[in-house]
């Protein structure tokens, strides 16, 4: 177990770095210049990442599989997001898949 002297020093480390990362964003940005296949990239590594994130979360919590209602759920948010749904109609439907599943199962 780590003592919590070496957390909190931990701590405010990876919070100064962070801090660092997001402040030479700014300064760094107006002397450095990006290709296009680079911006390209680095967006499709952001979606994928994201994808990647929800696709994890859906099938497991942590520590057990996941009902069957929440990667019904997130399947039916990604098919309305995909077609460019109102983020409202999104989170309803979606809510509301996982609702009835859970009530049928």
């Amino acid at each position: 177990m780590i003592s919590a002297t070496a957390l909190i020093a931990c701590a405010f480390i990876l919070g100064a770095i962070t801090f660092g990362f997001r402040a030479a964003g700014p300064v760094l940005h107006a002397r450095t210049e990006l290709s296009a296949r680079t911006k390209d990239l680095m967006s499709t590594g952001a979606t994928v990442l994201l994808v990647a994130l929800c696709a994890t979360a859906a099938v497991a919590d942590g520590k057990e599989w996941s009902d069957p209602a929440r990667p019904a759920g997130v399947a039916v948010a990604a098919l309305l997001a995909w077609r460019r749904a109102p983020f409202i109609v999104v989170v309803v439907a979606a809510a509301a898949t996982a609702a009835l599943l859970r009530l049928i199962l």
